[in-house]
């Protein structure tokens, strides 16, 4: 069997109907099941069975020799909550107890990281375990995920193979739930349909113009491309940045979907939210060497394509990956 964390969550129920195109049935989906406005997302699925996030990690002690690899993409998300311990608790211990148990039974383990790990990008956009110690998350969320891919490095012991994958802005079908942690190209889409028209974040930063923050934007089927490359390749354990390496502008986003929909680009500009401001990041972009010196072939890095495969398949029908 397969375990996927967070399987009711965007990435993780992408992942989950991905694997299922690839034949694999035999799925093990943990999460917080309570929130049953997420079901939309596994009801087309087949798996063996789900299991709530609270009750997993004893289950999965007591049926390691059923597992045979497991996805650990479950986490607390949201940039903007503040709260330490949920991100302590959900985060960080729940995560050693997961590395631990496929550590000791020798089950493989790729697990989300985040590039909220490197701050402001001070100190480049570079992955792997090297010199991660010196990164800058700005907010608790970032915070969690460095801390435990520096608990990682500290490790002595490990999984047969490991990946820790550092997602950038990834954006596609099933995030719907998400609110305002959702992508911006979502919002965008329901923003011009609705009004013709779009709000933007004015730049708070002398260096970006308004709308011209920066962004590697992923769309989620390059990630699950990137995902699947690693599990079948002999690729060394390691932490993996997954973007697409070119950084796009919120405008181009914004114009991109105005492209799409057949409707004159109307853009306007309100202030960031002073919760965020301090800790917004203005520029990101993954750099994707390692991968590509390691073979990796990007099959979905054109931005505008995406978006438009985005709104023209998934968005305008409101279907589901």
């Amino acid at each position: 069997m397969i375990v996927i964390t967070g399987a009711y969550g965007f990435i993780g129920s992408c992942l989950a109907s991905y694997l299922n195109q690839k034949g694999h049935l035999d799925l093990v989906l943990v999460d917080d099941f309570a929130k049953s406005y997420k079901a939309k997302n596994i009801n087309h699925l087949q798996y063996r069975k789900c299991i709530e996030r609270d009750q997993f990690i004893e289950w999965f002690k007591a049926n390691t020799s059923e597992i045979s690899y497991v996805y650990h993409l479950g986490a607390r998300t949201d940039t903007t909550e503040f709260d330490e311990a949920i991100f302590l608790e959900l985060n960080l211990n729940y995560s050693k107890s997961i590395w631990s148990i496929c550590t000791s039974d020798k089950i493989p383990l790729i697990y989300a990281s985040s590039a909220a790990t490197y701050g402001d990008g001070e100190y480049g956009y570079k992955d792997g375990l090297e010199g991660i110690d010196k990164l800058k998350p700005l907010n608790p969320y970032g915070r969690s995920k460095q801390d435990f891919d520096l608990w990682v490095k500290d490790q002595n012991q490990f999984p047969p193979f490991w990946a820790g994958l550092k997602f950038f802005n990834v954006f596609g079908p099933n995030e719907y739930h998400k609110g305002r942690m959702a992508s911006v190209i979502m919002h965008a889409y329901h923003q011009i349909k609705e009004n013709k028209n779009i709000k933007l974040f004015r730049s708070h930063h002398k260096d970006y113009t308004d709308g011209g923050q920066l962004r590697d934007f992923i769309y989620i089927k390059e990630l699950l491309n990137i995902i699947e490359f690693i599990r079948d390749n002999q690729i060394p354990s390691d932490i993996y940045n997954v973007g697409t390496g070119k950084a796009n502008t919120f405008n181009d986003l914004a114009k991109g979907v105005f492209k799409v929909l057949n409707i004159e680009a109307a853009i306007t500009y309100i202030d960031t939210p002073e919760d965020i401001r301090d800790k917004y990041q203005y520029y990101t972009e993954a750099d994707m060497s390692r991968l590509l010196g390691l073979g990796y072939q990007s099959k979905y890095a054109d931005f505008e394509k995406s978006i438009e495969d985005y709104v023209s398949s998934y968005l305008s029908c409101a279907a589901f990956f």
